[in-house]
């Protein structure tokens, strides 16, 4: 990694893909934060609630405290905590480079409107050129990123959109231990833009029958939900899968004091706007 240009690509490559990973997760998030969305409108289901329906009063809505969570989709993976309290969120993910082989795991955190942001690279030995940032929380100001909208925002705390996804069924049936198997249409409502709009174009007409598998803690709370995605053309099968759980346990999130956190330098902006 000697050449100037490359690296700057090869940068801007592996923040885009992260900065992105963690936009398409928030992108539909809020959904019930409020008290509004898909959360609260099957919050109370009544005695004869359709499966569908005890799903999604399952999904969180922001009454359940604090909890981890974690997601996937075809080419990433993401963890992290909700705060609906906090209005904040911590945020983790690694893309590897795939020619020169490093690791770069970006992590945000967001409480209220402000945003942090840490970056670590691993697997660097014998590389040169790369940003040397602090190993502390760096305060993002959201007006000095090119593209501010791509950066991480509280918006609820369905993260992991499991609630529009949900909305998209087309069957549900309960099974034992509090398991639900189902038929999704990933082409109705917000579900395409959940699990990737790409993608689902991608699926053609198999997007109209996709199955899942979700789990309802004994806490009544969503455990998780497995989208099946079928192999399409020369993309291979995947899963789309989405984890909430320490419900009310998970540590709460308040902004960085003291020696924890400063200021972004200017090269955080640089890379991040390169």
């Amino acid at each position: 990694m000697t050449n100037g240009t490359g690296r700057a690509g090869t940068i801007r490559r592996t923040v885009s893909a992260l900065v992105g990973v963690l936009t398409a997760t928030t992108l539909l998030a809020g959904c019930g934060a409020d008290g509004s969305g898909t959360g609260a409108d099957a919050a109370s289901p009544s005695p004869t609630a359709t499966p569908r329906e005890e799903l999604l009063a399952a999904v969180p809505d922001g009454t359940e405290g604090a909890f981890r969570f974690a997601g996937k989709d075809s080419s990433s993976d993401i963890s992290g905590v909700v705060d609906p309290a906090a209005k904040g969120m911590d945020l983790t993910a690694a893309v590897k480079d795939p020619e020169h082989g490093f690791t770069t795991r970006m992590s945000f955190l967001v409480v209220q409107e402000q945003l942090w942001m840490k970056v670590k690279f691993t697997g660097t030995e014998g590389l040169t050129g790369l940003p040397k940032l602090p190993s502390r929380w760096m305060e993002l100001d959201r007006t000095k990123l090119t593209d501010a909208e791509s950066a991480p925002t509280y918006e609820g705390v369905d993260v992991g959109n499991a609630g529009p996804i949900i909305e998209a069924a087309t069957s549900v049936q309960e099974k034992a231990d509090h398991t639900y198997t189902g038929v999704v249409d990933l082409t109705k409502g917000e579900a395409s833009k959940a699990v990737g709009e790409p993608e689902v174009a991608a699926l053609g007409e198999a997007a109209r029958q996709v199955p899942f598998t979700a789990v309802v803690g004994p806490d009544g709370n969503l455990a998780s939900l497995t989208v099946d995605v079928p192999a399409a053309g020369k993309a291979k099968a995947w899963t789309y899968v989405v984890k909430y759980v320490d419900y009310g346990s998970a540590p709460k999130l308040a902004a960085p004091t003291g020696n924890a956190a400063q200021q972004a330098p200017k090269v955080a902006y640089e890379m991040l706007n390169g």
